[in-house]
C-alpha cells in the first residue's frame, strides 16, 4: 500500500517531468509585444507603452454575466492544457487591502476561467485562486500566505498547471516556494491572460510553455 509520503513524491516528480517536456510557446522576447496579439474585455484600457511593455491604464467598459474580474486581456491563439506561464508584473495603482493584479488560464469564454488574484492582503474575496464557472467566482485555494507587497517595484509571478493532477500553484519572486496552490479539474484547455479586478499595472517579460491546443477565439464579444 503506498504512503503518503510515496503519493507525495510521485505527484511532484509527475509536475517536474511535466514540465521539463513543455515547450516554449510564446515569449515577447522573440514574439514581441503588441495589442493585436490579445483579446480584451476593452481594447482602450489597454496600450503597449514606450517601454514595449503592456499596460492597463484605464477601466475597462465591460460588464460580465457573472461576478468576476473586469480588465482583461487574453493572449489569442495559445490555447494550452498543461503550462507554465512566467512575466513581470509592476502594479501602479494606490495602497489598499484588495490592490491587485490578476492572472488567467484555462479560459474557455466569458464565464469558464480560472484566474489567480494576487493582492496586499488576503481575504475570502481577496488574493486566491478563483475558480468561474458559469457563477460569480469561488475561492478554492487550498494553501495561500497573507498577501503580496507590490510597492513600486517589478515581480516575478509563475504559474503551473498540471491538468490531469488538476494542480495549480502560483510563485511571487520567490520561484521554489508557491505563495498559493490549490487542485481542481473544472477547466481543463484553455488560453492565459493578464489584468485586473479594477484596478491598473503593466506586465512584461511573458514566456509562456505549454501543451499547444488550438482553438478558434472570440472569447469576449
Amino acid at each position: 500500500m503506498k504512503t503518503t509520503f510515496t503519493i507525495v513524491l510521485t505527484l511532484l516528480l509527475h509536475t517536474i517531468l511535466s514540465a521539463q517536456r513543455l515547450p516554449l510557446l510564446f515569449s515577447t522576447d522573440a514574439n514581441g509585444i503588441s495589442l493585436n496579439q490579445f483579446e480584451c474585455t476593452d481594447v482602450n484600457a489597454w496600450r503597449v507603452n514606450e517601454d514595449k511593455t503592456l499596460e492597463l491604464f484605464g477601466a475597462s467598459q465591460y460588464q460580465p454575466r457573472v461576478r468576476s474580474p473586469l480588465n482583461i486581456a487574453i493572449l489569442k491563439n495559445y490555447r494550452v492544457g498543461d503550462f507554465i506561464l512566467e512575466a513581470d508584473l509592476k502594479q501602479t495603482g494606490r495602497e489598499y487591502g484588495h490592490r491587485d493584479m490578476c492572472l488567467f488560464f484555462s479560459f474557455k469564454d466569458a464565464s469558464n476561467f480560472y484566474y489567480v488574484h494576487m493582492a496586499s492582503e488576503a481575504d475570502p474575496n481577496a488574493h486566491n485562486i478563483f475558480l468561474v464557472n458559469d457563477a460569480p467566482r469561488k475561492n478554492i485555494a487550498e494553501k495561500t500566505n497573507s498577501g503580496v507587497k507590490w510597492g513600486s517595484e517589478w515581480h516575478r509571478v509563475k504559474i503551473v498547471r498540471t491538468v490531469k493532477t488538476g494542480l495549480i500553484q502560483v510563485f511571487f519572486d520567490d520561484m521554489e516556494t508557491p505563495v498559493m496552490e490549490t487542485h481542481d479539474q473544472h477547466h481543463e484547455a484553455g488560453y492565459i491572460g493578464f489584468g485586473s479586478f479594477d484596478d491598473t499595472g503593466m506586465i512584461r517579460n511573458i514566456q509562456l510553455y505549454g501543451e499547444f491546443l488550438p482553438k478558434k477565439m472570440g472569447l469576449f464579444h
